[in-house]
């Protein structure tokens, strides 16, 4: 997959149902010894609403699909 391609992703949160936000907005975290994707940093939505940024560790991710990255964050998620 091309980073393009992932950049045009949702993120959405099985627990919840919620729209996170989107690949493209995020930043990838990447280990660079390994090369590895360590975590999603998901910013806040611009639009304000008392929604915080969010750590998605990149253990959380369950699938990447045609239109969506599904990953599963509990309530008691890590913000920053």
């Amino acid at each position: 997959m091309r980073l393009s391609e992932l950049a045009e992703k949702r993120i959405i949160n099985v627990f919840d149902g919620e729209l996170l936000g989107a690949i493209g907005d995020s930043d990838l975290l990447i280990d660079p010894d390994s090369g590895r994707i360590v975590e999603i940093l998901v910013p806040p939505p611009r639009r304000g609403g008392g929604k915080r940024a969010i750590s998605i560790p990149w253990t959380a991710v369950k699938k990447v699909g045609a239109e969506v990255v599904v990953v599963d964050v509990d309530s008691g998620g890590s913000y920053y």
